[in-house]
């Protein structure tokens, strides 16, 4: 089955995320289809299936003109023309072939595909349509689920890009991302209106030319468009014929009612220096990367997730309103069926946003550190991989006997400097209860425990596999504490469980509270209170001697150490196909800070329960490195609006570090160990904004090449590429995907030899000359010619790069091709190899 999730399910944040192995493994995602049907000229109608189905179906005939420059010359009343038009042919083709209330009709896909989705209940037409000369493809719609404060200064944007751009809150000005989410809080400080103060050179004014519109409605009233939210429209026709959608719940406006995509948002372009407060304590200010840019709303997701043919509709509505950078944390949960993982419905929309200027962002999954756990396949999507920074929340608990331990949680300290008794939760509960061990051991009930005993003291409670399916929650233990007017809690980890990521500590916390997240520091506390407690004869508690005091855990300490890799990014290599061969495609592409991420949330959110009431939230996944990228490149577009989306991409990763703050290496979380950290970890490395916008040499690619790479994918023929895209291949074929001119060099299976060539331009505004070093992958041997060279400004020329394989290594072997200016523009391209054999072999 092919599966869709939320990547940007943030694995500190939701519950079901905890263990995406054993999540994965469920076959939890329903299929819901949907049809269009045609291709016949008798009326069909058959028995009802007893479950509607959706489709997408994809027409032969091409869509509307997607090329923004070739667009620019056409009238918004003739493109409204133009697609009523093709929307009322799509209603005349189903009518002519069914009867009246067989179907809905629930979008026209016009702008970058011809097609549309329709909910019907009639198992013969899907036969009928495949056979159809006039259709290009069927695919079933697919069940979807979801998958900052010290950020901007971690990454050097405040002193080495907003100057350039006028100052924080003009960087960004003039550009639109469009965030595919779950809608925005508008009456979030982080996005209330700025106006504009300042020029700055090289002004880009697509906000000016951007025609999306607001869509009012329970939560979003018509001033929520702001002039900061210049469009906001939400898409949930498949949720409702499906059934899921509850307007009550999920707000019949483009209202965030779960909170990830107001976090999304105000991480890439939210406000400069909002002060973050919760649960009464200033954590500090936060800032997107582009605090000027501005904020278009396709609100496709429910806190229930959402289905794929309102993500295409948001995707479609989007790249025709006219924004610069589409952020999505939306991809499949496993690869995609097929002849290519490429040729899947929503990478080829995407392709064509690309083609039409719009530069994609989308996170690259929440599966690591697996090997090939990326979720996010094509070269024309800059893909993110999500690391932990320099800042670290630790809470401390000092125990009377002289030990401490840490943990977490984001709790205040107990009062003073007071050491307060110690008791588990069984001690100081009702003993007529016929509540579960269990259940008393998780302090969820508060009428269990005896107030006598409780007050005062700091109660033990036990993580317990309740946590895991979501019947307790860290959320409730201090609601719980706080009821009974306990002094504080410790939770301690089950043995059956182990030492395991533990779900809700990056919730704020309003009474103290400390998470012991290791057996061994469990262990060591049990020890400490039983050899403390004094008991009767029947085994009560009746003297509670051991004691403790719990520090403060919302402090922020910052290492200097970072960035690490974080255990649960997605990693390479790439893949083809559901058979997992390899791709010569290097995905991720350009890491940014994924972990504890600081941004605004919305108050009404149901998707988080530890969250709830909150207007900031702290929270984790490869969906929060992704508006990092976003946001970034809105700062590269501002300074070169001219540049096509595979230029700010190259522009980002030939200019990212490999090396940490100490200059050490950059490692990776891997299954409890750090590791050296490679290109499948974090792509080319960790995003350098202050270089990005200056790079000196940008590697460019277009549509056409695009379509020469899917021609030269493994297993696909032309009729493929025809029917996914709409082009077939041309007649001059690439020999290999890895000639596709990208920031890196990826070889999936090196026999022998293999000549590659990178097209290299100028875009540093003066003549230069490049001296090229190599760093050779283990088993491989790279020339490059020439090996020194001159460069006009704005001009472009070829760089022939050949690898030869010196031994069979059986693995992956990574190195780097570095390009020194003159004028000390430094350019890195990663290259990773497999060596199948030698030249000699």
């Amino acid at each position: 089955m092919n599966q869709i999730l939320f990547l940007g399910e943030c694995i500190q944040e939701k519950h079901h995320q905890f263990k995406l192995k054993m999540y994965f493994s469920l076959d939890v995602m329903e299929l819901i289809f949907s049809f269009i049907l045609f291709t016949s000229f008798f009326k069909i109608w058959n028995p009802p299936l007893g479950e509607a189905k959706i489709f997408m179906v994809l027409m032969e005939e091409d869509p509307l003109v997607y090329n923004k420059t070739q667009d620019a010359h056409l009238r918004i009343d003739e493109y409204m023309i133009y697609k009523e038009r093709m929307s009322s042919e799509h209603d005349k083709f189903l009518g002519s072939l069914l009867q009246t209330g067989s179907y809905n009709k629930l979008y026209s896909f016009t702008r970058l595909l011809n097609g549309f989705a329709v909910n019907i209940m009639s198992e013969e037409v899907l036969k009928t349509i495949q056979n159809s000369k006039e259709v290009r493809a069927v695919h079933e719609d697919i069940k979807m689920e979801k998958f900052t404060t010290h950020t901007p200064d971690f990454l050097g944007i405040p002193s080495g890009v907003w100057p350039t751009l006028g100052g924080a809150k003009n960087s960004g000005e003039g550009i639109v991302i469009g965030f595919i989410d779950t809608g925005i809080n508008p009456n979030h400080p982080s996005f209330t209106s700025q106006p504009y103060q300042g020029t700055s050179s090289g002004m880009h004014t697509n906000s000016r030319k951007f025609k999306g519109k607001c869509a009012t409605g329970e939560g979003f009233p018509s001033t929520a468009c702001n002039g900061k939210i210049v469009g906001a429209q939400y898409f949930a026709q498949a949720a409702i014929a499906a059934g899921d959608f509850n307007a009550t719940r999920d707000y019949a406006s483009p209202f965030d009612a779960d909170g990830h995509g107001s976090h999304t948002a105000s991480t890439a372009a939210g406000n400069h220096q909002i002060p973050v407060i919760s649960n009464g304590f200033d954590y500090g200010y936060a800032s997107g990367m582009a605090p000027g840019a501005r904020i278009a709303v396709y609100k496709a997701i429910y806190s229930f997730g959402g289905y794929m043919s309102d993500v295409v509709a948001a995707v479609d509505q989007a790249v025709e309103d006219g924004v610069d950078i589409l952020s999505l944390s939306i991809g499949p949960s496993s690869v995609p069926s097929g002849p290519a993982a490429f040729l899947n419905v929503l990478e080829i929309q995407l392709l064509l946003a690309t083609k039409a200027g719009v530069l994609v962002v989308q996170a690259a999954g929440n599966g690591g550190p697996s090997s090939s756990s990326i979720l996010s396949f094509s070269p024309w999507i800059t893909s993110a991989a999500a690391s932990i920074t320099d800042r670290k929340y630790n809470n401390t608990i000092k125990l009377g006997n002289g030990q401490s331990f840490s943990g977490t949680g984001l709790a205040p300290p107990t009062a003073g400097e007071v050491l307060f008794p110690i008791a588990a939760a069984a001690d100081v509960c009702r003993s007529n209860t016929t509540a579960s061990f269990m259940a008393i051991d998780s302090c969820q009930h508060k009428e269990l425990f005896i107030p006598s005993l409780v007050q005062g003291k700091i109660i033990i409670c036990t993580y317990t596999f309740d946590f895991e399916f979501e019947a307790a929650s860290i959320a409730t233990v201090a609601d719980t504490v706080h009821e009974i007017g306990a002094a504080g809690f410790i939770i301690t980890m089950d043995p059956d469980i182990g030492s395991e990521q533990v779900k809700g500590t990056t919730m704020t916390i309003r009474v103290p509270g400390i998470v012991l997240n290791n057996m061994e520091a469990s262990s060591a506390l049990w020890e400490y209170y039983n050899s403390n407690t004094i008991r009767s004869r029947t085994g009560g508690a009746i003297a509670f001697t051991a004691t403790a005091r719990i520090l403060d855990g919302r402090q922020a300490i910052y290492t200097g150490q970072a960035p690490v890799v974080a255990s649960y990014s997605s990693r390479g290599p790439d893949v083809n196909n559901a058979l997992l061969q390899t791709a010569d495609v290097l995905k991720p592409n350009i890491m940014a800070p994924g972990s504890s991420i600081w941004a605004a949330w919305s108050p009404n959110s149901e998707g988080d329960h530890y969250i709830k009431g909150q207007d900031f939230a702290v929270v984790s996944g490869t969906s929060m490195a992704t508006p990092h990228v976003a946001g970034v490149a809105a700062l590269i577009k501002q300074k070169h609006p001219h540049w096509s989306p595979a230029a700010i991409t190259s522009a980002m990763m030939t200019t990212a570090d490999v090396a940490d703050g100490s200059g050490a290496p950059i490692l990776a979380q891997q299954t409890n160990q750090l590791a050296p950290a490679t290109p499948f970890d974090y792509g080319a490395g960790s995003i350098n904004p202050s270089r990005a916008i200056d790079p000196g040499l940008v590697f460019n690619t277009y549509f056409r090449h695009y379509i020469q790479f899917l021609c030269a994918v493994p297993g696909v023929d032309d009729e493929s590429v025809r029917r996914a895209v709409g082009v077939g291949c041309p007649t001059k074929r690439k020999d290999w995907c890895s000639d596709l001119n990208t920031a890196s060099l990826t070889v999936s299976n090196l026999v022998g030899s293999r000549k590659v060539i990178r097209r290299v331009t100028n875009v540093g505004g003066h003549n230069e000359t490049y001296q090229v070093t190599v760093r050779e992958p283990l088993g491989v041997k790279v020339s490059v010619s020439p090996q020194v060279f001159t460069i006009s400004a704005n001009a472009s020329m070829h760089l022939r790069i050949v690898l030869e394989a010196t031994e069979a290594t059986n693995a992956y072997t990574f190195g780097e091709m570095v390009l020194r200016g003159s004028r000390k523009h430094v350019v890195s391209v990663p290259i990773a190899v497999y060596p199948s054999s030698s030249l000699g072999s």
